[in-house]
C-alpha cells in the first residue's frame, strides 16, 4: 500500500520556483520526521531538507540553504518543500521520505519509508 505520494514536479526555467507536496498516511505523518531527497542520473541519493516530527526543527543541505523551505501541515498530513531561485543543478528526481529523527533523514539509509519520486527539471 502506498504511504507517501509526491506531486508538484515539472519543467521550469532557472530562477523560477516550485512547491513539491508529499501526502503521507496519518500514522506515518504523526510518528516520523519527514524529509526530501534528490537523485540525478548516475548520482547518489542526497538529503536536501528535513523537518522534525513536531515541525520545530529543520535541516537543509548547504546547496539549498536560503532557497528551499520545508514545512509540514498536520491538518493535511502533508509535507512541502518550497523551492525558490532554482538552478540547473537542482535537476533531479525528488523523493519524499520518513524516518525516526531529523538526524536520520540526513542520510538515505536513515529513511524507513519512501515515495515514488517526482521529476524536477530546471532549464538554463
Amino acid at each position: 500500500q502506498v504511504q507517501l505520494v509526491e506531486s508538484g514536479g515539472g519543467l521550469v526555467q532557472a530562477g523560477d520556483s516550485l512547491r513539491l507536496s508529499c501526502a503521507a498516511s496519518g500514522r506515518i505523518f504523526s510518528t516520523y520526521a519527514m524529509g526530501w531527497f534528490r537523485q540525478a542520473p548516475g548520482k547518489e541519493r542526497d538529503s536536501v531538507a528535513a523537518i522534525s516530527r513536531s515541525g520545530g526543527s529543520t535541516y537543509y543541505a548547504d546547496s539549498v540553504k536560503g532557497r528551499f523551505t520545508i514545512s509540514r501541515d498536520s491538518a493535511k498530513n502533508t509535507v512541502y518543500v518550497q523551492m525558490n531561485s532554482l538552478k540547473p543543478e537542482d535537476t533531479a528526481i525528488y523523493y519524499c521520505a520518513a524516518g525516526p529523527t531529523l538526524a536520520a533523514l540526513q542520510l538515505a539509509p536513515g529513511a524507513e519509508f519512501w515515495g515514488q519520486g517526482t521529476q524536477v527539471t530546471v532549464s538554463s
